[in-house]
């Protein structure tokens, strides 16, 4: 998702075989409101792709009211400060179905180097991750055992940043190390050695962590686990 004027998912999706965990892209440019959203993530929120187009006025119609406001605010200061809009938060899709999903994002940039939008994930974390985590753990078996303790520290973090349960944490992990085409324990190792540098201020720290996690694994030199 590095091109602001491609489409989310246009490109070679290296999360395809994770479609189950219902993780789709999106961009916000600040010009104008405008939004792009993946097909899965018009699907999250019950709509055929391409059925309608994506507005801040549609997505906030969605969210749960309980978390409305709260979107609303991030959103607000994501546009003042030019900064990412990411956040944990539920909404009602169109059937009336309650969603909670994280939303990953980091900010996007022109070919000038000016900031002009946000971009990032929606992460469903009410679809059930059980199939994929057994297919994980069997498929990188040994090496969690090798590096157990940072895979259970970067899993820590996860928890902490997100308030996530530890089996979430996990999938979190895995579709990171899969989408960024790196190895679940290097990916592990880095994020744990990194996450000591970051502002432990409650609204730097999530805006920190999600670059944190979405960039990664440009500092490591490893391949996908497999």
């Amino acid at each position: 998702m590095s091109d602001p004027e491609g489409t989310p998912g246009a490109e070679p999706d290296p999360t395809a075989d994770l479609q189950k965990l219902m993780v789709g892209g999106f961009r916000f440019w600040f010009v104008g409101q405008r939004w792009e959203w993946s097909d899965e993530v018009a699907r999250m929120h019950g709509y055929e792709p391409g059925s309608v187009t994506p507005t801040t006025e549609l997505l906030l119609s969605h969210k749960h009211p309980d978390d409305r406001r709260h979107v609303q605010d991030l959103l607000d200061h994501a546009l003042h400060s030019a900064g990412s809009f990411s956040s944990r938060h539920r909404f009602l899709d169109t059937d009336g179905a309650e969603h909670t999903v994280i939303v990953l994002a980091d900010r996007m940039f022109d070919s000038s180097g000016a900031v002009v939008g946000t971009e990032g994930y929606y992460v469903d974390l009410t679809q059930n991750f059980e199939q994929v985590r057994r297919e994980a753990l069997t498929d990188s078996l040994s090496d969690i055992f090798e590096s157990r303790a940072a895979i259970e520290q970067a899993k820590g973090a996860l928890m902490l940043v997100y308030r996530v349960d530890a089996d979430q944490a996990f999938e979190l992990l895995q579709w990171r190390s899969q989408q960024s085409n790196t190895k679940l324990r290097v990916l592990a190792t880095q994020l744990v050695a990194e996450f000591g540098t970051l502002h432990f201020d409650p609204q730097a720290l999530r805006r920190e962590f999600d670059h944190l996690l979405l960039t990664v694994h440009n500092r490591t030199t490893s391949g996908p686990d497999g």
